[in-house]
């Protein structure tokens, strides 16, 4: 089996965003974009797929917003890249989290198609991230990782604990989705993904 790792760069005159992310790893994880809530939710999607991941992230600008997006642009791109032709993957993963009074529901195709849809249920912003930068956060991801990707959270009266399930189940489901099946093959009816 080919490694399933990758790295990217992207630099712009807003950021400057580096990302490694092996796939067989083991949750570990060195995360710096100075922003104290986006890197814990990175932190969260590291730990709960089981993917190693260094990412570094830097604003040019001073823009929150452009940082968020940057980052998670280079973070879908590198998941993107590490997945190769996608040969012998399970390519569906699906979860359902809960974080105390929330509950979140994410499924993923990793079908070279992007789609996605994102509701979070948010009300406000959590820590120090603002609420439409945690959705911008979510749908940079989803539209830039070349999948179909659903993140839904149920319900929950906590906003941090809905963006925790969130993120939770979303990981849980690239897991199970990216998981290497000796079985498997090429995981679609046209031979290819």
């Amino acid at each position: 089996m080919e490694e399933r790792r990758s790295r990217v760069e992207r630099s712009t005159s807003e950021t400057s965003v580096e990302v490694e992310v092996n796939l067989d790893g083991y949750g570990s994880y060195d995360i710096e974009t100075g922003i104290i809530f986006l890197d814990h939710m990175i932190a969260s999607i590291a730990k709960h797929s089981l993917l190693d991941l260094k990412l570094k992230g830097i604003s040019r600008d001073g823009i929150r917003h452009h940082l968020v997006e940057d980052v998670a642009i280079t973070l879908a791109n590198a998941l993107d890249k590490a997945l190769g032709s996608r040969e012998g993957i399970e390519r569906f993963g699906y979860a359902i989290v809960p974080m105390d009074d929330a509950l979140a529901i994410a499924a993923v195709d990793l079908v070279r198609r992007a789609y996605h849809l994102i509701d979070l249920k948010l009300t406000d912003g959590v820590e120090d991230v603002v609420k439409e930068d945690i959705e911008h956060f979510f749908t940079s991801l989803a539209s830039n990782l070349n999948a179909c990707v659903h993140v839904v959270v149920q319900y929950g009266s906590n906003d941090h604990h809905k963006v925790e399930a969130a993120c939770k189940a979303l990981a849980v489901a690239l897991r199970n989705a990216a998981s290497i099946n000796p079985r498997r093959g090429i995981a679609s009816t046209k031979g290819k993904i």
